[in-house]
């Protein structure tokens, strides 16, 4: 005889599960049955509106494989109520977004919601009148397990929830997933943080401070969606192979709006196709550049050499050329870009000549002023003292002329450093000029200085260390009436210019007041891992908290050595892809060639960084250039020595290297045929 329903909670839950789903479908359907016809004023309300429509329908879509809710609490007292005793508790049910019945009574709670926070946060110390907090398992999309934590009982020791461990630990396959199951409480804090407020977050690697930047995103949209909607958000990341592998996180949550870029993405002005060598690109990276490039702009206004006339029809106005240098005196003092200042000379110019008017008996209106503004006496005056100005244009001759380079860099730049950033062969024009990154980010800051750059609402950087100077203030302009969310960890720092300290970093992006927090609790770099790699960061970043790893299960960590080079490591991989989840091989740029050759002559499949894994086919090859913010269960890292062989210098490729050996899940495996770094051993 089976079970009644309600004396079987596994059975009660998965009842609830599809009554959610139920629900879930009904509202889906109501948004596609809505008839827009007689609400709409005009085809460009009626397209708005169908957008909007649209938008809803994919955010209420129920994702298979995702679970609706992962999470349960039983209030002793209704939420908000008076706590008096014989209080009548609710229960609710903690999810990705919220569902509600034909009634309107909620069945999910969106986790972002005030009352699902105590279930990221509630604990023995503290239950924050919570009484139950019920944990779910799923294997897929089907409700397979529930774990009960009774904060109010003081007979039960608080242990590690085995479910939640096993979520964390879960084998991945394909994009980064979202981890609202298993946020834990000093993550929270920082996702629930203000709007108002800018957050940098220091974090090891597995601390999950990616994660936590995308659900802070995903929260603030909920709790301030009507501004957000209105001053856009952003999400800014190393490169676009990393950007396709997060980019499924927030539509999990149902936000589909947040726009995903990469720096370079925000500054392409100009077609870039050119490299520069490390030593130039720290010079052009450096914020004196800015400095250099105001002087250069600004060297182009001319104090007037004569007066101005202007004719209206029998009558002849004159300004003289000392109140014409007044007026551009006044402009060149006030605090505003190049363009507005030029736009402003002529109304000012016709402001004087109004003032001259009205002296002597007129009486002229706003009308006439701009019609004197516009007089071709005043444009030509305009032309001649406050030009018009290319950004591009103003690079390319700051890179291309020394001597025009030497005029404005004169105790910014030491000749050595004007040297380094002067091009071998000066380009003739902009479009036949080979354009480098670093080039493209000072013609993003010449077109602030002519025109205010638009801002954002909100802006999350992540990987942030590996930004020069000059990219802060490009990513900081972006934001400057709105705020930030900085994530990176200064110990993965792989570029030349990688930034020293977040002080330094926040003051570039015109975010000096931000709060520091840093993330130490490892959640993803299995317990040995993780201390094997932490032996670098006394040589990589002194005086950085190591993270320590909260993994019960130690993984998988071995240590070969590959006297058959290629055919080890193919051999290492094959053994990992007989476990469950994925694989990435990672090794040195120079290596990736011959390692796919070796692949493909075992015919084994793989896959590059981006790309979509299958069940079929789960190797990445990764160039270890490539390997910062993406992780796998099992990875096979090549030659370490290779992998800091192939940077600029040692601290930047043990650093690298560190990247490397932390983009495990479950297990590592690391192959080498020649000695590895001794920081290592």
């Amino acid at each position: 005889m089976s079970t009644p329903v309600h004396d079987d909670p596994l059975s009660a839950e998965r009842s609830h599960l599809a009554a959610s789903r139920s629900a879930l479908r009904a509202m889906r359907e109501d948004v596609e049955s809505l008839d827009i016809t007689d609400v709409t004023a005009n085809w460009v309300n009626a397209a708005v509106l169908e957008s909007q429509i649209e938008q809803r329908i994919k955010a209420l879509a129920d994702l298979s494989g995702t679970p609706l809710f992962f999470g349960r609490l039983d209030y002793l007292h209704a939420p908000g109520a008076e706590q008096a005793e014989g209080g009548e508790g609710e229960r609710f049910y903690v999810g990705r977004r919220h569902v509600h019945d034909a009634d309107g009574d909620p069945m999910v709670i969106d986790w972002r919601a005030p009352v699902s926070q105590p279930f990221y946060r509630a604990s023995k110390k503290d239950p924050q009148d919570v009484s139950l907090r019920r944990r779910f398992g799923y294997t897929g999309g089907d409700l397979t397990a529930y774990e009960d934590e009774h904060l109010l009982d003081p007979a039960e020791a608080a242990t590690t929830s085995r479910l939640l461990q096993q979520e964390i630990e879960r084998p991945r396959v394909g994009p980064m997933r979202d981890i609202v199951a298993t946020i834990q409480p000093e993550q929270d804090e920082i996702v629930r943080a203000g709007l108002t407020g800018s957050v940098c977050v220091q974090g090891g690697p597995g601390t999950g401070k990616t994660a936590v930047g995308l659900h802070r995103v995903a929260y603030l949209l909920y709790a301030h969606r009507e501004r957000l909607a209105r001053t856009g958000t952003l999400v800014i990341g190393p490169n676009r192979s990393f950007l396709h592998y997060i980019e499924q996180v927030l539509p999990a949550l149902g936000e589909l709006t947040v726009r995903q870029a990469t720096v370079d993405d925000l500054v392409a002005h100009v077609e870039v196709r050119g490299a520069d060598e490390a030593a130039t690109a720290v010079v052009k990276g450096d914020a004196r550049m800015a400095e250099v490039l105001r002087r250069a702009l600004y060297s182009h206004v001319t104090p007037p050499a004569e007066g101005v006339v202007v004719v209206r029809g029998s009558r002849r106005w004159r300004v003289p050329v000392y109140e014409l240098e007044e007026i551009v005196r006044e402009l060149l003092a006030r605090d505003i870009r190049y363009g507005a200042a030029r736009e402003a000379l002529p109304q000012r110019i016709a402001h004087a000549v109004l003032v001259q008017m009205e002296r002597a008996g007129e009486a002229p209106d706003d009308r006439v002023q701009n019609a004197v503004a516009r007089n071709a006496a005043v444009k030509a005056l305009v032309k001649s003292v406050w030009p018009q100005v290319d950004p591009a244009k103003l690079v390319l001759r700051l890179l291309a002329d020394a001597d025009f380079l030497a005029e404005h860099a004169e105790g910014v730049l030491t000749e050595d450093e004007q040297k380094a950033v002067l091009w071998v062969k000066p380009a003739r024009s902009v479009k036949s000029a080979r354009w480098s990154p670093a080039d493209a980010v000072l013609i993003d800051e010449a077109t602030d200085l002519i025109e205010r750059t638009h801002s954002l609402g909100h802006v999350v950087l992540d990987e942030a260390q590996d930004l020069s100077p000059m990219q802060y203030r490009a990513v900081g302009r972006r934001c400057t009436t709105g705020s930030a969310t900085v994530l990176g960890d200064l110990a993965q720092g792989t570029t030349p210019w990688a930034t020293r300290s977040w002080t330094e970093a926040l003051g570039h992006l015109g975010k000096g007041e931000a709060v520091v927090e840093e993330l130490t609790a490892g959640f993803r770099v299995p317990t040995d891992v993780i201390a094997y790699a932490s032996r670098l960061l006394p040589h990589i970043a002194p005086g950085l908290t190591p993270v320590a790893s909260i993994r019960e299960n130690p993984g998988f960590f071995d240590i070969r050595t590959a006297p058959d080079g290629a055919a080890d490591v193919v051999a290492a991989c094959r053994e990992l892809l007989e476990r469950e989840g994925s694989v990435g091989l990672i090794a040195a740029d120079a290596r990736v060639p011959e390692l796919a050759a070796a692949l493909a002559a075992a015919g084994i499949g793989h896959v590059g960084p981006g790309e979509e894994t299958t069940h079929a086919t789960r190797l990445t090859l990764v160039p270890a250039s490539l390997a910062k913010g993406l992780e796998y269960d099992y990875v096979v890292l090549d030659e370490p020595q290779a992998v800091v062989d192939g940077e600029p210098d040692e601290r930047t490729g043990l650093r690298r290297l560190y990247v490397c050996l932390t983009r495990a899940v479950s297990g590592l495996i690391l192959t080498h045929s020649t000695g590895l770094p001794p920081q290592l051993t």
